[in-house]
């Protein structure tokens, strides 16, 4: 017999940053369910090294701030959502220190006892303005969080469920007015699918890097929310615009270990193999040029030279500067025999943002009644075509915000509706696994081979035409066998894959993250004009 439904008053899908403050924002009026697929503390929140950018010093401003994040966008940020979001950011980061969040400090020069907040700076921002914890400040930030909801009786953290699909009421039933009202979870310690109710259902998911073979990303970042809210027919804006983070290290035994952006922020020169800095050739900022310049040189490097790989090399700013600066950093590369004081770093490009994704307000709003989406996972139109770097942890901080206020302040109605138990398929089958692995390879190398950081009309065509066969493949076993976690990711996957590609074919230009050498220049008819993908619902 199935369980019953077990109700709440507001349900979350993430435990990063965006999804622990929304839940410590609500609490005191409501019971909280925190659903995360795998651990709590897996979150491409707990993955961040660089740092979170507000402006804390008097040098800055933030109209500053702004002109950075709008030069990066490339004619896409939407300028109202930057400056709210950027204007209300240093009140959520004295908020992150209130609760614990231990960023690094430095003694103020010709002050001795005097300490303040030790800022970095990083590619596209013109002050230093990065606060950070070493080079682990995501695992600092998400500390806190967990400590913090972990000491709240109100909130319920439940590991290793995975979240289906979103329950609508009118597809329950017709003549009631059409919102969310739960969650379909596939509860993987009892092997079975859970409802989940709820008036406010929050996907703060993360963004979908494992569409890509090579990435930054943890193992969890497969779209789920986005393919979610895509299947309950909410609008997905902008997918066209991955970001690739320029510095992935290169090493056959090292699995998506990212190389901190505040390494080029400190003086970090980017070297061919034969030692030549090449960054002066494609823009005058050199390597702290934004992310997307800096990625088409390396990936053009690559390709004039034939070289598997560039260097990103840090040696010349002495070995107790990296020591310090870098500590982890450091000691991974040490592991894999590169010591970063001596010898540059091998790195590629890999895919590290999703910079579109589910259209919403400020307040994480949808266009459906009771969900939000907050975080990487959200389409506000602060990042535009390029996200400016480390804007991404002050949006979840901002935005997880302004949505517990909206949800405190105009409560939805409790969900009076009955809910069907979950239909699946009984079939069971040996050669499932393999079907989903070759599947699932097959996406992330087409992605990376015909969807990457360069583009043309036929490779994206040709990426399209293959991912709607793997769709029917995947779509035949999802209603015919007993639903798995790795079915479910596979399924969510080729969607994101699907709505990447789709996007990108819609826009007929050159901008940003979206480089089509069939189009190689931007259109001044597409400035400020979204792609948008909505599936119409039978």
């Amino acid at each position: 017999m199935p369980e019953k439904p077990r109700k709440f008053d507001f349900i979350i899908l993430g435990s990063g940053v965006a999804g622990l403050t929304f839940a410590l924002s609500v609490a005191e009026k409501g019971r909280v369910a925190i659903l995360t697929k795998k651990n709590r503390a897996d979150s491409s929140t707990n993955w961040a090294q660089g740092g979170i950018a507000s402006v804390t010093s008097r040098e800055d401003s933030i109209e500053l701030h702004v002109q950075d994040t709008l030069e990066a966008g490339a004619g896409l940020c939407n300028e109202s959502a930057v400056r709210t979001i950027l204007a209300e950011g240093p009140a959520r980061i004295a908020e992150l220190i209130a609760l614990g969040t231990q960023f690094t400090e430095r003694e103020i020069p010709n002050a001795p006892g005097s300490r303040e907040l030790d800022l970095t700076k990083e590619g596209g921002h013109s002050k230093r303005r990065i606060l950070h914890a070493k080079d682990a400040t995501g695992a600092e930030i998400e500390r806190a969080l967990l400590a913090a909801v972990g000491a709240n009786p109100n909130i319920t953290v439940l590991e290793n469920h995975f979240a289906i699909d979103l329950i609508l009421s009118g597809k329950i039933d017709s003549s009631h007015p059409n919102r969310v009202v739960g969650v379909y979870v596939l509860n993987q310690p009892a092997n079975r699918v859970d409802v989940f109710v709820a008036p406010v259902v929050v996907l703060a998911t993360g963004g979908s890097g494992k569409v890509y073979l090579y990435t930054t990303n943890p193992d969890i970042a497969t779209g789920d929310g986005v393919a979610m809210a895509y299947r309950a027919g909410v609008g997905i804006g902008n997918m066209e615009f991955v970001q690739f983070h320029p510095t992935c290290l290169y090493h056959p035994q090292a699995k998506t270990y990212l190389i901190s952006e505040a390494v080029r922020g400190e003086g970090g020169w980017l070297l061919r193999r034969d030692g030549e800095r090449f960054m002066g050739r494609y823009d005058r900022r050199l390597e702290l040029a934004p992310r997307d310049i800096v990625a088409r040189a390396i990936d053009s490097e690559m390709k004039r030279t034939g070289d598997p790989c560039v260097f990103l090399d840090i040696s010349h700013r002495g070995a107790e500067f990296v020591r310090h600066h870098f500590p982890n950093l450091y000691a991974r590369c040490l592991e894999f025999g590169i010591d970063m004081t001596r010898e540059p770093i091998p790195v590629v490009p890999a895919a590290h943002y999703q910079c579109g994704g589910i259209i919403t307000d400020l307040d994480g709003a949808t266009e459906l009644p009771g969900l939000f989406a907050i975080g990487e996972v959200a389409c506000t139109g602060l990042h535009g075509a390029n996200r400016l770097a480390s804007n991404s942890l002050l949006e979840a901080l901002v935005c997880a915000h302004r949505a517990a206020n909206r949800v405190l302040l105009h409560p939805p109605a409790p969900v009076d509706i009955e809910i069907p138990t979950w239909k699946t398929g009984e079939a069971t089958d040996a050669d499932e696994l393999v079907v989903v692995s070759h599947n699932w390879d097959e996406i992330r190398r087409l992605m990376w081979d015909y969807v990457g950081i360069v583009r043309t009309n036929k490779r994206l065509k040709r990426a399209e035409k293959r991912l709607g066969n793997l769709q029917e493949e995947i779509r035949e076993f999802y209603w015919n066998f007993k639903v798995t976690a790795d079915l479910l990711e596979l399924r969510n996957l080729c969607t994101v894959a699907q709505l990447i590609v789709e996007s990108a074919l819609i826009r007929p230009e050159s901008r940003g993250l979206h480089f089509n050498l069939d189009y190689p220049e931007p259109d001044p008819a597409w400035a400020q004009r979204n792609t948008e993908l909505r599936k119409i619902l039978r």
